[in-house]
């Protein structure tokens, strides 16, 4: 399908998507593990946590010609979105093309499977030579890099430790985020181990806190600590800042 097709494809097919509400939380490791022991009386691990208790996520981000995701999250734009690539422990075997979109202060996401072919072509910055009627997102970032010159710019490599609470109507994820690294060698984002630049400081880490229409009491109740303040935090923004030289 070529990039004219899938600009085409976009217009004629609009998809709803789900928004949900998104704060952020740096936190020390010390409040991280009273917060765990506080909402892991009620919330769930999520299954994907396995024994270890958390899972690896390995992000590949685009940007454009005009770096606008980069600045974007600088001048604190509302509406805005970003394409990246996600893979889970430092597997290739499931390979996920996302773009997250924030909307009036709300965030979403629509997402489609790729190949291992198709991700190699996109890390070198190539269209990918098929794309199949399904993967609307790829589609979309095709034009974006056809006519914006999108291309990959940074990964971001870091460990979650998850909770998810399903009662009644609420829908909630709390994450807790570790060991956040920076990785420019986009060349590296398959391989099983990468080389990479820690971004926070020693001993801090970032809780995240997503819900639907809802945030229960019992569980707004829980994350309250003194002193805790919701940030306009972003994973990207930090890892690219830290690899940026000419903007």
């Amino acid at each position: 399908m070529r990039a004219e097709q899938t600009c085409l494809l976009r217009r004629r097919e609009p998809e709803q998507t789900q928004y949900r509400h998104e704060y952020k939380y740096p936190l020390t490791l010390g409040q991280i593990r009273i917060e765990e022991a506080r909402i892991g009386g009620i919330m769930e691990k999520d299954a994907h946590a396995g024994g270890a208790g958390f899972y690896n996520i390995r992000s590949l981000y685009f940007d454009d010609y005009d770096n606008s995701c980069y600045l974007d999250n600088e001048n604190g734009a509302d509406n805005r979105e970003k394409y990246r690539i996600r893979i889970y422990n430092g597997s290739g075997e499931r390979i996920s093309l996302e773009v997250k979109q924030k909307i009036r202060g709300k965030t979403g996401k629509k997402s489609c499977l790729i190949s291992k072919e198709q991700c190699l072509s996109l890390m070198e910055g190539k269209i990918p030579s098929r794309i199949e009627a399904g993967q609307k997102v790829l589609g979309r970032l095709a034009c974006g890099m056809a006519v914006r010159l999108m291309r990959p710019v940074v990964i971001v490599d870091y460990d979650r430790i998850p909770y998810v609470y399903r009662v009644r109507d609420a829908n909630v994820r709390v994450t807790f985020d570790c060991n956040l690294r920076s990785c420019a060698d986009i060349g590296s984002f398959l391989e099983k181990t990468m080389p990479g630049r820690g971004v926070m400081p020693t001993g801090k880490a970032l809780m995240e806190v997503k819900f639907d229409s809802f945030l229960p009491d019992e569980i707004y109740t829980l994350l309250q600590l003194e002193g805790l303040a919701a940030s306009t935090f972003s994973k990207y923004y930090l890892c690219r800042r830290l690899n940026l030289t000419n903007i």
